[in-house]
């Protein structure tokens, strides 16, 4: 089984390069897929409205999205609770999938939770900060939360030094689906 991590700085084009990665090659494993279905768990959704003293049924996400962006040590928080749930769905999705030849794992904070050891390849996903932040904004983000969340990130040039593989995507899908699939057609 190789394992093969993909990670980047925030709204890099990660999830667009693990599908693209992953389509018709193994199982993907993801890690904000595994936050979304959180945000829907009741007693994630419990545990969430004690600690930030949440009343009401207003839009959870949107609630700690203020909270964070009023005080960005929240944001710590909130990730001392999600990321021991997240590790913990990573290894029985490793378990459960043993026996594939490869399996694909979309970590974002791959590098700065010092995961590296989990797997045998890491891609690394590339963009500038400025095509990040409008990517970011098109999907309904704010430039204030942008920078919270981008400061939270090691630099593009730490992170790489971890990485075997980097993908720059900066141009159009085509141009980003061949660079993959010139790195996955040697693991294949």
């Amino acid at each position: 089984m190789i394992k093969i991590g993909i990670t980047g700085s925030l709204a890099s084009g990660k999830t667009t390069a693990s599908k693209i990665l992953s389509f018709k090659r193994g199982p993907l494993f993801s890690a904000d897929l595994v936050v979304k279905r959180l945000y829907k768990k009741q007693f994630f959704i419990k545990k969430i409205k004690n600690l930030f003293k949440i009343k009401g049924s207003q839009n959870l996400k949107n609630t700690l999205k203020s909270k964070i962006l009023k005080k960005s040590s929240n944001l710590l928080i909130l990730e001392k609770i999600i990321h021991p749930i997240v590790r913990k769905e990573m290894i029985k999705f490793k378990k459960r999938n043993k026996k594939n030849k490869l399996l694909f794992f979309e970590i974002p904070l791959l590098i700065e939770s010092k995961l590296m050891h989990h797997f045998d390849i890491i891609i690394f996903i590339k963009a500038r900060k400025n095509t990040r932040l409008k990517r970011f904004i098109s999907k309904g983000g704010n430039k204030n939360l942008f920078k919270i969340l981008d400061k939270k990130q090691l630099a593009d040039i730490k992170k790489i030094k971890f990485c075997d593989h980097v993908i720059v995507n900066e141009r159009n899908l085509n141009i980003l689906k061949k660079n993959l699939l010139d790195i996955i057609d040697n693991y294949v």
